[in-house]
């Protein structure tokens, strides 16, 4: 057997062992807790979608809106975070090679029509993205665009070749394999910038595209073409892409559906000004991240956040610190200033919270506060509701 043919086989033993979606976002380097069905419109498993002609391939097989939108402005770096099964599983299993690529359309379009704008890819470059992600612990970071605000659809997809020599319309057991979530997010600053008409899956990802059907094993990588085009004039220049997670910036606001009411928004307040960096007592070391501000940049204020991550289990994700102390400085312009540690972590006041007459034990209801570090309210949620743990901070009735 030729080593080409052997190589197919065995991609295709491992398939089912081998598949991903994201499970998560940071912004600016702070982790926003688990996503699923929460800021991203998940899919029930991690299957792909190799059917071109389906509807599927804008958003995979769940496309409904979920309750959370993560609040970002122009400039913010998102990172996505890809996974097996689990947060801190594997990534996906080395046969899977393709790109990796990030596209945004309005939420209103619920991702349907000629409306999706490229805003990343990485292909191959002496290996292929996947390979390079899976050495990245699955993480790939883009900068938002300078866009006018309102929501939008981001969805972050990989491209897997390893069965791609022939057409999933030819051979229904063969063909590219798509790895895709939409997630939500409102750009809340004020660009100008109105998000292009782009680009259709049902029209551009067809079985005639070259980069959708490719023999992986017989063609030379640097011919290959992405599908999807070339990258949208909205695309930022000069993106993080796949990486170690970039260092910590402001805390963004989320905003929440609540069952019964209009989408609660809340912000980080800044504190009072200063120019010298406030320290909490602790028995460790003070970590602190300085900025080198642009000479643009307005005054910014420094304050003393603890960090907690979560546990890590036996994979490739390096360990973070957990309970230090570290100063954050709190842009307050839209400018990024320049971290040289990771900081901060998601601000329990981005997510309702139970009133505080809940303390006595009243139940809490859906969507709102039951946990987290320095909570003193009731942690029995309503029936048919349980407290789900969404970082160390914060846990919230679902």
């Amino acid at each position: 057997m030729k080593f080409s043919s052997l190589a197919a086989v065995l991609a295709s033993t491992s398939a089912a062992y081998a598949h991903a979606t994201v499970r998560a976002v940071f912004i600016n380097g702070v982790d926003q807790g688990n996503g699923e069905n929460v800021y991203i419109r998940s899919p029930p498993n991690n299957s792909p979608v190799k059917d071109l002609a389906s509807s599927d391939v804008a958003c995979n097989v769940n496309n409904v809106a979920v309750p959370k939108t993560l609040e970002v402005s122009s400039g913010d770096v998102i990172t996505f975070e890809w996974s097996h099964n689990t947060r801190n599983d594997d990534v996906i299993d080395g046969s899977h090679k393709g790109p990796a690529l990030v596209y945004i359309a309005p939420t209103s379009s619920n991702g349907q029509g000629a409306v999706w704008n490229k805003i990343f890819q990485d292909v191959y470059n002496t290996e292929w993205a996947t390979d390079t992600l899976i050495k990245n612990a699955g993480h790939v970071s883009i900068t938002v665009p300078d866009l006018e605000a309102g929501e939008y659809l981001f969805r972050p997809e990989l491209v897997t070749l390893h069965e791609a020599d022939t057409a999933y319309n030819v051979n229904s057991a063969r063909g590219v394999q798509l790895y895709m979530e939409c997630i939500q997010f409102k750009i809340v600053s004020s660009g100008s910038t109105k998000i292009p008409a782009g680009i259709d899956f049902k029209t551009s990802y067809t079985y005639a595209d070259k980069g959708l059907v490719f023999n992986l094993y017989s063609e030379d990588p640097k011919t290959y073409v992405a599908p999807g085009g070339e990258l949208s004039s909205i695309a930022v220049a000069g993106q993080a892409g796949i990486g170690p997670v970039p260092s910590g910036g402001s805390e963004p606001s989320t905003t929440a559906a609540a069952p019964t009411t209009a989408a609660v928004t809340t912000s980080v307040a800044p504190a009072p000004t200063s120019t010298e960096s406030a320290v909490a007592p602790t028995t460790e070391a003070t970590t602190e991240a300085t900025t080198e501000p642009a000479a643009t940049e307005a005054p910014s204020t420094s304050i003393a956040v603890p960090i907690t991550t979560e546990a890590v289990s036996t994979s490739s994700r390096a360990p973070l610190p957990t309970s230090k102390m570290t100063t954050v400085t709190v842009r307050s312009s839209s400018a990024i200033p320049t971290y040289t540690s990771a900081v901060a972590t998601p601000s329990a006041s981005s997510c309702p919270t139970a009133p505080s007459e809940g303390s006595s034990g009243a139940p809490v209801a859906q969507y709102y506060r039951c946990g987290g570090i320095g909570y003193t309210g009731s942690t029995t949620c309503a029936d048919g509701f349980k407290c789900v743990v969404q970082n160390p901070y914060y846990s919230q009735c679902l």
